[in-house]
């Protein structure tokens, strides 16, 4: 890599003064990566409080409005109280902010501080190693807080999902959209969120789609958990994506953003208006699989009910004659005639067969009935 020379006449105070830092320590387990970005080029530096001095020099002998762009990049994950407050001290980020992005569980927005933002984004991630259970957990939700300013990014992760690090890898092979400074990178960060977004509406809809096919195969009481589990996970998943609309649609117009990121973020939230789109008609789709799965399951009750009856109508006949003929009485129909035992099965035989044909040709017995 190659460094960038930092200035060294004495006379010369940045514009913007690096805070003085005391007491607490920096970040070091929760600190993932950091680095100096100048003109697209990615720079080394021994600390986080020299990456800020050398982008500060940079844009003292080089003005920002000469196209000029310097920033420092910070990813954090899942950070201590005490390392987001040294971050606080030495990028001047508002107290209200850095307890939001130390306690997580926020909801999506976008809030100015100053001449900062704050930027909150929930992530999702499918499961695929997923249960077939209704217990198991389909989507995994996490967040992504980045304050960012004039000549600084601080990316906060909770969660396990959507790690950043591939999202600085394709910046810096991208001068292009690196070189547009912060800004570029809040950019990069929200487009790789929503097309996670993207990714996890499509598992979604694969997966209700073979749930729907199974519905008029067979249904049980698991199936229709399973349903339940995907109408669960489809209300957080529209939880995280539909509050992100009127964010960021107004992120765009705020003075911070410049006019040649502008666009960029329009398109990222025209991909946001299809996610929630996708999201709409597939917890829609969901509702109708879940209703139909239920008539399901109750017509398939009835059908047994239906059996059951039957065969037990059939078994009343038999036991009926016998039940009679089983009476002690001296005078009866038969009893002492040497055809009325045959007589009497021959009669048992002959209406069991009649109320077999009767119940079959209505479908009552699970049989399908002939062909006329």
């Amino acid at each position: 890599m190659t460094r960038h020379p930092r200035t060294t006449t004495s006379t010369r105070t940045p514009k913007i003064p690096v805070q003085s830092v005391n007491g607490a320590a920096p970040p070091s387990r929760s600190l993932v990566e950091f680095a100096a970005y100048v003109d697209g080029t990615r720079v080394e530096a021994e600390s986080i409080v020299e990456a800020l001095a050398l982008v500060r020099d940079h844009h003292e002998i080089h003005a920002p409005d000469a196209g000029a762009r310097a920033f420092v990049w910070v990813g954090l994950h899942e950070p201590k109280a005490h390392e987001v407050e040294w971050l606080a001290k030495v990028f001047d980020l508002h107290p209200l902010a850095v307890e939001d992005a130390v306690n997580a569980h926020q909801r999506p927005k976008v809030e100015r501080y100053g001449d900062s933002l704050f930027v909150v984004l929930k992530t999702l991630a499918f499961l695929d190693n997923a249960d077939e259970g209704a217990s198991s957990d389909i989507i995994a939700a996490g967040e992504i807080m980045a304050f960012v300013g004039r000549d600084f990014v601080v990316t906060v992760r909770h969660g396990e999902q959507c790690p950043l690090s591939e999202v600085r890898a394709r910046l810096e092979s991208k001068p292009e959209l690196l070189g547009r400074g912060a800004t570029g990178v809040l950019y990069a960060v929200a487009d790789h969120v929503v097309d996670r977004y993207l990714h996890v509406a499509d598992l979604m809809q694969q997966e209700l789609e073979e749930v729907e096919a199974t519905v008029f195969a067979s249904v049980s009481s698991r199936d229709i958990g399973r349903i339940y589990q995907l109408k669960r996970e489809m209300i957080d998943m529209k939880r995280a994506v539909t509050p992100l609309v009127a964010p960021l649609a107004t992120l765009a117009q705020r003075r911070q953003i410049p006019s040649d990121m502008r666009d960029y973020f329009r398109d990222v939230v025209d991909h946001l208006t299809r996610v929630c789109e996708q999201v709409e008609l597939s917890n829609e789709l969901c509702n109708s699989v879940l209703q139909a799965a239920l008539a399901r399951s109750n017509a398939l009750v009835n059908e047994d009910m239906r059996r059951i009856t039957s065969w037990v109508a059939i078994m009343a006949v038999p036991t009926m004659i016998a039940g009679i003929y089983g009476m002690n009485f001296d005078h009866m129909p038969l009893l002492r005639s040497p055809y009325g035992y045959p007589v009497v099965l021959a009669v048992i035989v002959v209406v069991c067969a009649l109320l077999y044909r009767g119940f079959r040709r209505n479908g009552w017995l699970g049989v399908k009935p002939p062909r006329a």
